[in-house]
Formats: structure tokens, C-alpha cells, sequence
């Protein structure tokens, strides 16, 4: 027989009913408010999370360094930060690069392939104007740079990539040498235009001026030492160096140490009487053969075994093993 449902029961069943379709509504509205990110299959993602992890912390190394080397050279106070590390396309690099430019190729051995380090005509300018006497400030102007500024700009682009050498050693020791300078970036063909790259962009800020360093590295070159570029080997790098650098600081402090080093060439016990009575021309023998090797003190420490004799017209000895 059927039961028959109060009104009560029929009411609880009813607000369990609009509360469920409410909880529906709620979970579809939250599916369609996700933002979805576009993927191309055709430009994967060829760099790990990871890798560009490592590849951040190479260069904000770099930026640091950079900066304090930058303010030497121009008499002022340099920021460097790094902004961004990017895989994009080479086209998509190139368009991005303001015509005329002042880039710079160069080749980082034993890796194969070529690389490009670029400054904003904004910075360009500002380093020219300060290198000259100024006060550092941008120039407004779309020109390209005469034979002398070029000069000026060839010695900060080597500077550069010579901080950049350094700061690569924690993860390949690299040989990075210039190439070729280029003004317009269309001319400028390393890698075929669908090929992934990695930029890396830093902002420069120095006075009353500031304009954009790019780095640019085609993954080619890259990918033999991707393995290196893990968080794991950086991690490793970084306590190798750490202690590389404070044992270089410890031998370079001792070596500024000065010590005494005398020889022994032998002992002998005499009374007092003997003693008293030595006179000028008297012989005394020691308990060593002539033959036997001496002990060598430092600092009133036995330290060496040596033997004995000349060197030119002055008398020395000969380490013969350590004590």
C-alpha cells in the first residue's frame, strides 16, 4: 500500500529539490567563469618552468653585477632589474625590436648558433650622452648612430658580454665573443622566423634616463644544455661556487702571511764547562752524518726533511719529503 506524504514532508522535498538545482547553477556559472588559455600546437613550449626558473636567476645574477659594473664605468648610480623571460617566436622577437637599432650578434662556444643583445635607442643615446660629459638624458631622435657613438656603444657591448660570460660559468662555461653590429633587426636572420627563441628583458635606469636591454637566445643553442638548466643544478652550481669563492678568499689571505723558515743541521749536549771553554777555531761535531738530511722549521715547527748544499753562491736545501 502507497504512503501517503504530509504536507510537511512534501515541503521538505521541495526545498531539497530548488536547493539542489541552485548548487547546479552555482557549479556551471563557476566552470564558464575559468579562464581558459590558448594553447598553439604548432609553437609548443620548448623550455620547462623549471629551465626558466634557472634561466631567472642566471640573469637577475647578471643584472646585479651588470649594474655595479655599469655605475663604475659611467659615474653614476645604474639599476639593472630584470623584467621578463619569454619563449616566443624569432619573427615575433624581430618585430618587437625598434628600426633603427643597435644590436650586436654574438656566438657563445662550445655552443653552436648565434645570439643578439640589443639596447633601446632610449638607452643607446643615454649611454652616448653620458659617456661624452652629459647628464645621461635620452635623446629624442630616430637616427642611426655615427661612426663615433659606435665606438663608444662597441666598448659597453663587449663590457656586457663579458658579465655575461661570467654569469653563465655557474651553469656551462661559455666563450662569448661579438660578431656583427646591425641598426636595421629585419637584417638580422640567426634562426628561420618560426623558430622558438628565449628573450630575456631587463630595464635600465640610470639618472634621469631609462630604456630596455634585450637578450636574445635561439632554443638551439640552448637545448645541448638543457639538462643543465634544471633547479636541481643550480641549486649544485651555486654551493660549488659558493665554495670555490671562499676557499680562493682564504688562499689569497694566507698567501699575504709571512713566516720564518730556518733549517737544523744537527743537535749536540755539552756540559757548561765545555761551554765556557769553546774558543775561536774550535771544532764541534754534530750527531748527523754529512750525508743525512736535515730538519727544515717553520715558524720553529719541524715541518720538512731537506738536504743540504748550494744554490749559486748561496747555501740552501733541497726538500726531500714532508714531515
Amino acid at each position: 500500500m502507497a504512503q501517503i506524504l504530509s504536507q510537511d514532508e512534501i515541503d521538505a522535498l521541495l526545498t531539497t529539490v530548488s536547493a539542489g538545482e541552485e548548487t547546479e547553477e552555482k557549479a556551471e556559472g563557476l566552470v564558464e567563469s575559468k579562464s581558459i588559455v590558448a594553447y598553439d600546437f604548432k609553437h609548443p613550449n620548448r623550455v620547462s618552468k623549471d629551465q626558466i626558473r634557472t634561466l631567472e636567476n642566471v640573469h637577475d645574477n647578471f643584472g646585479g653585477h651588470l649594474g655595479s659594473v655599469m655605475s663604475g664605468i659611467f659615474r653614476a648610480v645604474v639599476d639593472i632589474e630584470l623584467m621578463s623571460v619569454d619563449q616566443i617566436t624569432y619573427s615575433e622577437f624581430i618585430m618587437s625590436l625598434v628600426s633603427p637599432s643597435c644590436s650586436y650578434t654574438f656566438t657563445m662556444a662550445p655552443m653552436e648558433g648565434k645570439c643578439i643583445l640589443d639596447f633601446n635607442p632610449a638607452l643607446t643615446f643615454g649611454f652616448v650622452e653620458r659617456m661624452f660629459g652629459g647628464t645621461g638624458k635620452a635623446i629624442e631622435t630616430e637616427r642611426e648612430l655615427t661612426g663615433i657613438e659606435r665606438a663608444v656603444m662597441v666598448r659597453i657591448a663587449n663590457r656586457v658580454m663579458q658579465e655575461l660570460s661570467k654569469a653563465w660559468k655557474r651553469i656551462n662555461v661559455v666563450n662569448i665573443e661579438s660578431t656583427g653590429f646591425e641598426t636595421n633587426p629585419q637584417f638580422i636572420q640567426i634562426v628561420p622566423p618560426g623558430e622558438t627563441v628565449i628573450v630575456i628583458t631587463f630595464q635600465v635606469k640610470m639618472l634621469s634616463s631609462s630604456g630596455i636591454l634585450t637578450i636574445c637566445y635561439p632554443f638551439v643553442t640552448l637545448e645541448p644544455i638543457a639538462a643543465k638548466l634544471s633547479g636541481q643544478s643550480w641549486i649544485d652550481a651555486t654551493t660549488k661556487t659558493i665554495s670555490t669563492i671562499d676557499r680562493d678568499i682564504n688562499v689569497d689571505n694566507l698567501s699575504r702571511v709571512t713566516a720564518t723558515v730556518s733549517s737544523r743541521l744537527g743537535d749536540l749536549e755539552i756540559s757548561i764547562r765545555d761551554f765556557l771553554n769553546v774558543r775561536i777555531g774550535d771544532v764541534i761535531a754534530l750527531d748527523k752524518q754529512v750525508r743525512e738530511s736535515i730538519t727544515v722549521l717553520v715558524e720553529g715547527c719541524p715541518k720538512f726533511l731537506a738536504r743540504p748544499g748550494l744554490c749559486g753562491k748561496k747555501r740552501g736545501f733541497e726538500i726531500l719529503e714532508t714531515l
